[in-house]
């Protein structure tokens, strides 16, 4: 079937429409713009804090790359001796007390150091630094799944517990009708005193469950608003993206292995460790740095036209014997360190299987669920029909009739639970694959780029002005 649009409904899909759309939130607001799950993901992707925290902080990261190629590069520094000369003159009655004369030989000095053999440390410094910016933006990809998860969870709670709520108010206006009609065959010696206490007491626990969906909600609300920055309004219900996903759990676990952000992570983390053991290493190698020095000392003994110039360069080789043993301890370390991510791969492989595995699971359940809970509620309003003609008869006892009103009530928060775990279990299973971005969503936002800073910033060395790297 396709509705004017050309869109094809479902019958599942007009389930969900009927079951949410006339729940949509409405928390106060005056403005009628209906908010989707698209325009939530967008406003997270844009203005989540913590997304915001980390990119800063992959900017921070790139700059440990020029500061480890700055050991390529020479030292320079200046400095400049002038100044008055004070003296205090005692014993002689004839001398001042205190005279003032300029310094003798006011000096200008510059001076510079290069670094000509360091062990290869400086170059396995800027591999390390490098492969920590790759392992940042693996971060910075992690926490993005999680941010667009975190806001596809906090949009669904707010549907489903607003669908829940008005399913309990909508349960209390027909608890209360059967309550006035217990009350009136009562009054008619159709039923007995004890029906219409059944009735009321039926009435007494719908209002206390009213009260459970309103904390719920409210709940939901405060971190949908956490997540996303602003206020639920008028949410449309939204799909599952089922079709974003690969088609067997097999090939989405293979997805994973290739591509999930923290296994990727966790691989630049091991080269980390490998630069890190080189760059210990290099401790136990000679080093060869080139000196330089340039003076300018004023001679005042001389004409003023007398200027004594110097100029010295030179060579310092240092060749380590033995430090007390720290070097040989801080090789030991970094290997141990190179053992330890190496085996965090094998974990992180390990947890992300079971994610997903886990996610998998919950999305094939709530399929199946979706289809046993709509056969449930067109059961049990069925019966309920049923039952309130039998009881017209005196077949049926008030009873009757409110456990089938709390079945149905119960059949259809399972329904409208299903629904919801059909569609928070795909954005899961799509994080666990590793697929979760706001591009693999086709959001309409200009996507953040973390290689554009670090173009800015790998070979600036001058300058303190930070690039936002947009």
């Amino acid at each position: 079937m396709r509705n004017r649009g050309g869109v094809l409904v479902t019958p599942l899909l007009r389930t969900f429409l009927v079951a949410l759309l006339v729940e949509m939130v409405t928390t106060g607001a005056s403005t009628a713009r209906a908010e989707t799950i698209s325009g939530a993901l967008t406003r997270a992707y844009l203005n989540n804090p913590e997304f915001n925290q980390q990119r800063a902080a992959v900017r921070a990261t790139d700059e440990s790359v020029p500061q480890a190629k700055s050991g390529w590069l020479p030292k320079i520094n200046g400095s400049a001796d002038d100044g008055p000369q004070y003296s205090v003159t005692s014993g002689d009655p004839t001398a001042p007390a205190k005279q003032k004369s300029r310094a003798p030989a006011p000096t200008y000095d510059i001076g510079f150091t290069q670094t000509l053999f360091d062990g290869q440390r400086t170059a396995n410094y800027v591999s390390q630094a490098e492969s920590g910016v790759l392992a940042a933006r693996e971060l910075l990809r992690q926490t993005e799944a999680d941010t667009l998860q975190a806001t596809a969870t906090a949009y669904m709670n707010v549907m489903r517990d607003t669908a829940i709520l008005n399913l309990q108010r909508r349960n209390i206006d027909a608890l209360l009708v059967e309550l006035d009609d217990a009350r009136a065959r009562f009054a008619a010696n159709e039923v007995m005193r004890t029906d219409v206490a059944q009735a009321e007491t039926s009435l007494a626990t719908a209002r206390a469950d009213l009260a459970i969906a309103r904390s719920s909600l409210q709940a939901s609300i405060a971190s949908y608003r956490r997540v996303i920055g602003v206020e639920p309004q008028h949410l449309q219900p939204a799909r599952p993206i089922e079709k974003l996903l690969p088609g067997t759990l097999e090939l989405a676990i293979e997805t994973a292995m290739a591509q999930h952000p923290k296994i990727i992570g966790a691989l630049h983390q091991v080269d980390v460790a490998e630069a890190a053991v080189k760059v210990a290493e290099g401790a136990l190698l000679p080093t060869a740095i080139a000196l330089g020095t340039v003076q300018q000392p004023d001679d005042t003994s001389a004409p003023p036209a007398n200027v004594v110039f110097f100029a010295g360069v030179g060579g310092q080789i240092n060749i380590p014997v033995y430090q007390g043993g720290a070097e040989y301890a801080s090789v030991r370390q970094a290997k141990e360190n190179l053992a330890q991510a190496r085996l965090d791969v094998q974990s992180q492989r390990a947890a992300v299987r079971g994610l997903l595995s886990t996610a998998w699971s919950r999305l094939v359940a709530a399929r199946s669920a979706i289809i046993a809970d709509e056969a449930a509620v067109k059961a049990n309003e069925f019966s309920l029909m049923g039952l309130r003609e039998e009881a017209k008869d005196g077949l049926r006892t008030t009873l009757d009739i409110l456990n089938a009103h709390q079945a149905l009530l119960s059949s259809r928060i399972q329904l409208v639970t299903a629904q919801y775990d059909r569609v928070v279990a795909s954005y899961a299973v799509m994080m666990a694959a590793g697929l979760l971005s706001a591009q693999g969503l086709g959001l309409a936002v200009a996507t953040y780029n973390p290689k554009i800073h670090y173009e800015q910033t790998k070979n600036r060395f001058f300058g303190t002005s930070a690039p936002d790297g947009r």
